[in-house]
């Protein structure tokens, strides 16, 4: 497993893990996986909630938190610690100066283009920028904007595959289409790539995400070219990870059929474990409720059945009569709970295995 190059940084182990909100991966999990050589990554959504002590001005609370979870983050490692920060966070612009002036050392944003990204940073700022994109277009396009713009490109580029938990940026056509699997994106995002690396004389990783669980895993994608993986779904059964155990063991009690496409009230399908609170919003029993918050720029309120970071809140906390889980499409293969370090050691050990 050779080591991960962003800009200045070397990254021992290239293995990313990836930002799961809200609260499932804090600094907690993320300094766990940083002290292992992997990239630890704070998920900045819902924080608000999470820190609703500190101002009950939910966005003003959401700064804080993004504040307090890197600092926290780096009083447990002096490894790599990034932030993933939404594109369609009603507070995007708030979040990404708070991460540029904490000095995290990366942000990776995806959930929409973030076309304006590099134009926060400042002279002394060492932050890297990584995008999310699920096509070879919308590399591109970032690419182009952020070279033209600000005459900058990414540090690295993230690939989510339609495999992976939560949000997906895909049509609910395209996610079991096989012109649009990792296996088939991997490639055309790194010969795009090539062009602007050529072009320009800088490097530019390209990071496979979405349903990547084992280390042989890792080891096929980056035969197709990816420079590392980020992975989510396999971070949420260890003892770090920032959830509660209620919610860990959804995913070690779920079956390949729990796993389901949902509607997202952020106008995005999502995939997350079927739960008793989905069963009714299926059979439409929950109803619009007032918004308290304002955190995604995209959620329909007026026609939502729920509130989604409410929703996501219960989660965290294992109340699933009133939230449910996301995940990745292979949760359903954990069977038990086991530390950051051993996880990754056995990702190692499969991957040599076929190396």
């Amino acid at each position: 497993m050779k080591s991960l190059q962003i800009g200045d940084l070397c990254i021992p182990i290239p293995l990313i893990q990836g930002g799961m909100g809200v609260g499932i991966s804090l600094s907690g999990l993320a300094a766990a996986v940083a002290n292992e050589g992997g990239i630890g990554v704070i998920s900045s959504a819902g924080l608000g909630l999470l820190y609703k002590e500190y101002s009950k001005d939910f966005l003003e609370a959401n700064i804080h938190g993004l504040r307090e979870e890197l600092r926290k983050a780096r009083e447990k490692t002096s490894g790599v610690i990034g932030v993933n920060i939404m594109v369609a966070m009603s507070n995007f612009a708030d979040m990404v100066k708070t991460a540029i002036a904490e000095k995290a050392d990366i942000i990776f944003s995806g959930a929409g283009l973030p076309l304006n990204l590099p134009g926060f940073l400042k002279k002394d700022s060492t932050t890297k920028l990584v995008p999310i994109v699920s096509s070879a277009r919308a590399a591109k396009i970032i690419c182009e904007k952020w070279k033209k713009n600000y005459d900058y490109l990414p540090d690295a580029i993230v690939v989510e595959g339609p495999k992976a938990g939560g949000h997906l940026g895909f049509t609910p056509e395209q996610i079991d289409d096989a012109n649009y699997t990792l296996e088939k994106l991997i490639p055309e995002v790194v010969n795009e790539v090539k062009q602007i690396e050529d072009a320009y004389n800088k490097p530019i990783p390209v990071i496979a995400a979405g349903g990547i669980y084992t280390g042989e895993d890792i080891y096929d994608i980056m035969q197709l070219g990816a420079s590392g993986v980020q992975m989510g779904t396999r971070f949420v059964t260890t003892d770090e990870c920032d959830a509660s155990d209620a919610f860990k063991q959804t995913y070690i009690d779920a079956k390949s059929e729990d796993i389901e496409i949902i509607n997202s009230p952020v106008g995005m399908p999502g995939r997350a474990i079927m739960s008793n609170f989905l069963e009714k919003v299926k059979q439409g029993k929950k109803q619009p409720i007032q918004c308290p918050f304002q955190c995604i720029k995209t959620c329909e309120i007026s026609s939502s059945p729920y509130c989604i970071i409410a929703a996501l809140i219960n989660a965290l906390k294992g109340n699933f009569e009133k939230g449910y889980a996301f995940a990745g499409a292979n949760a359903f293969k954990a069977t038990h709970i086991t530390s950051v370090k051993k996880l990754i050691q056995s990702l190692i050990d499969e991957f040599k295995a076929v190396e």
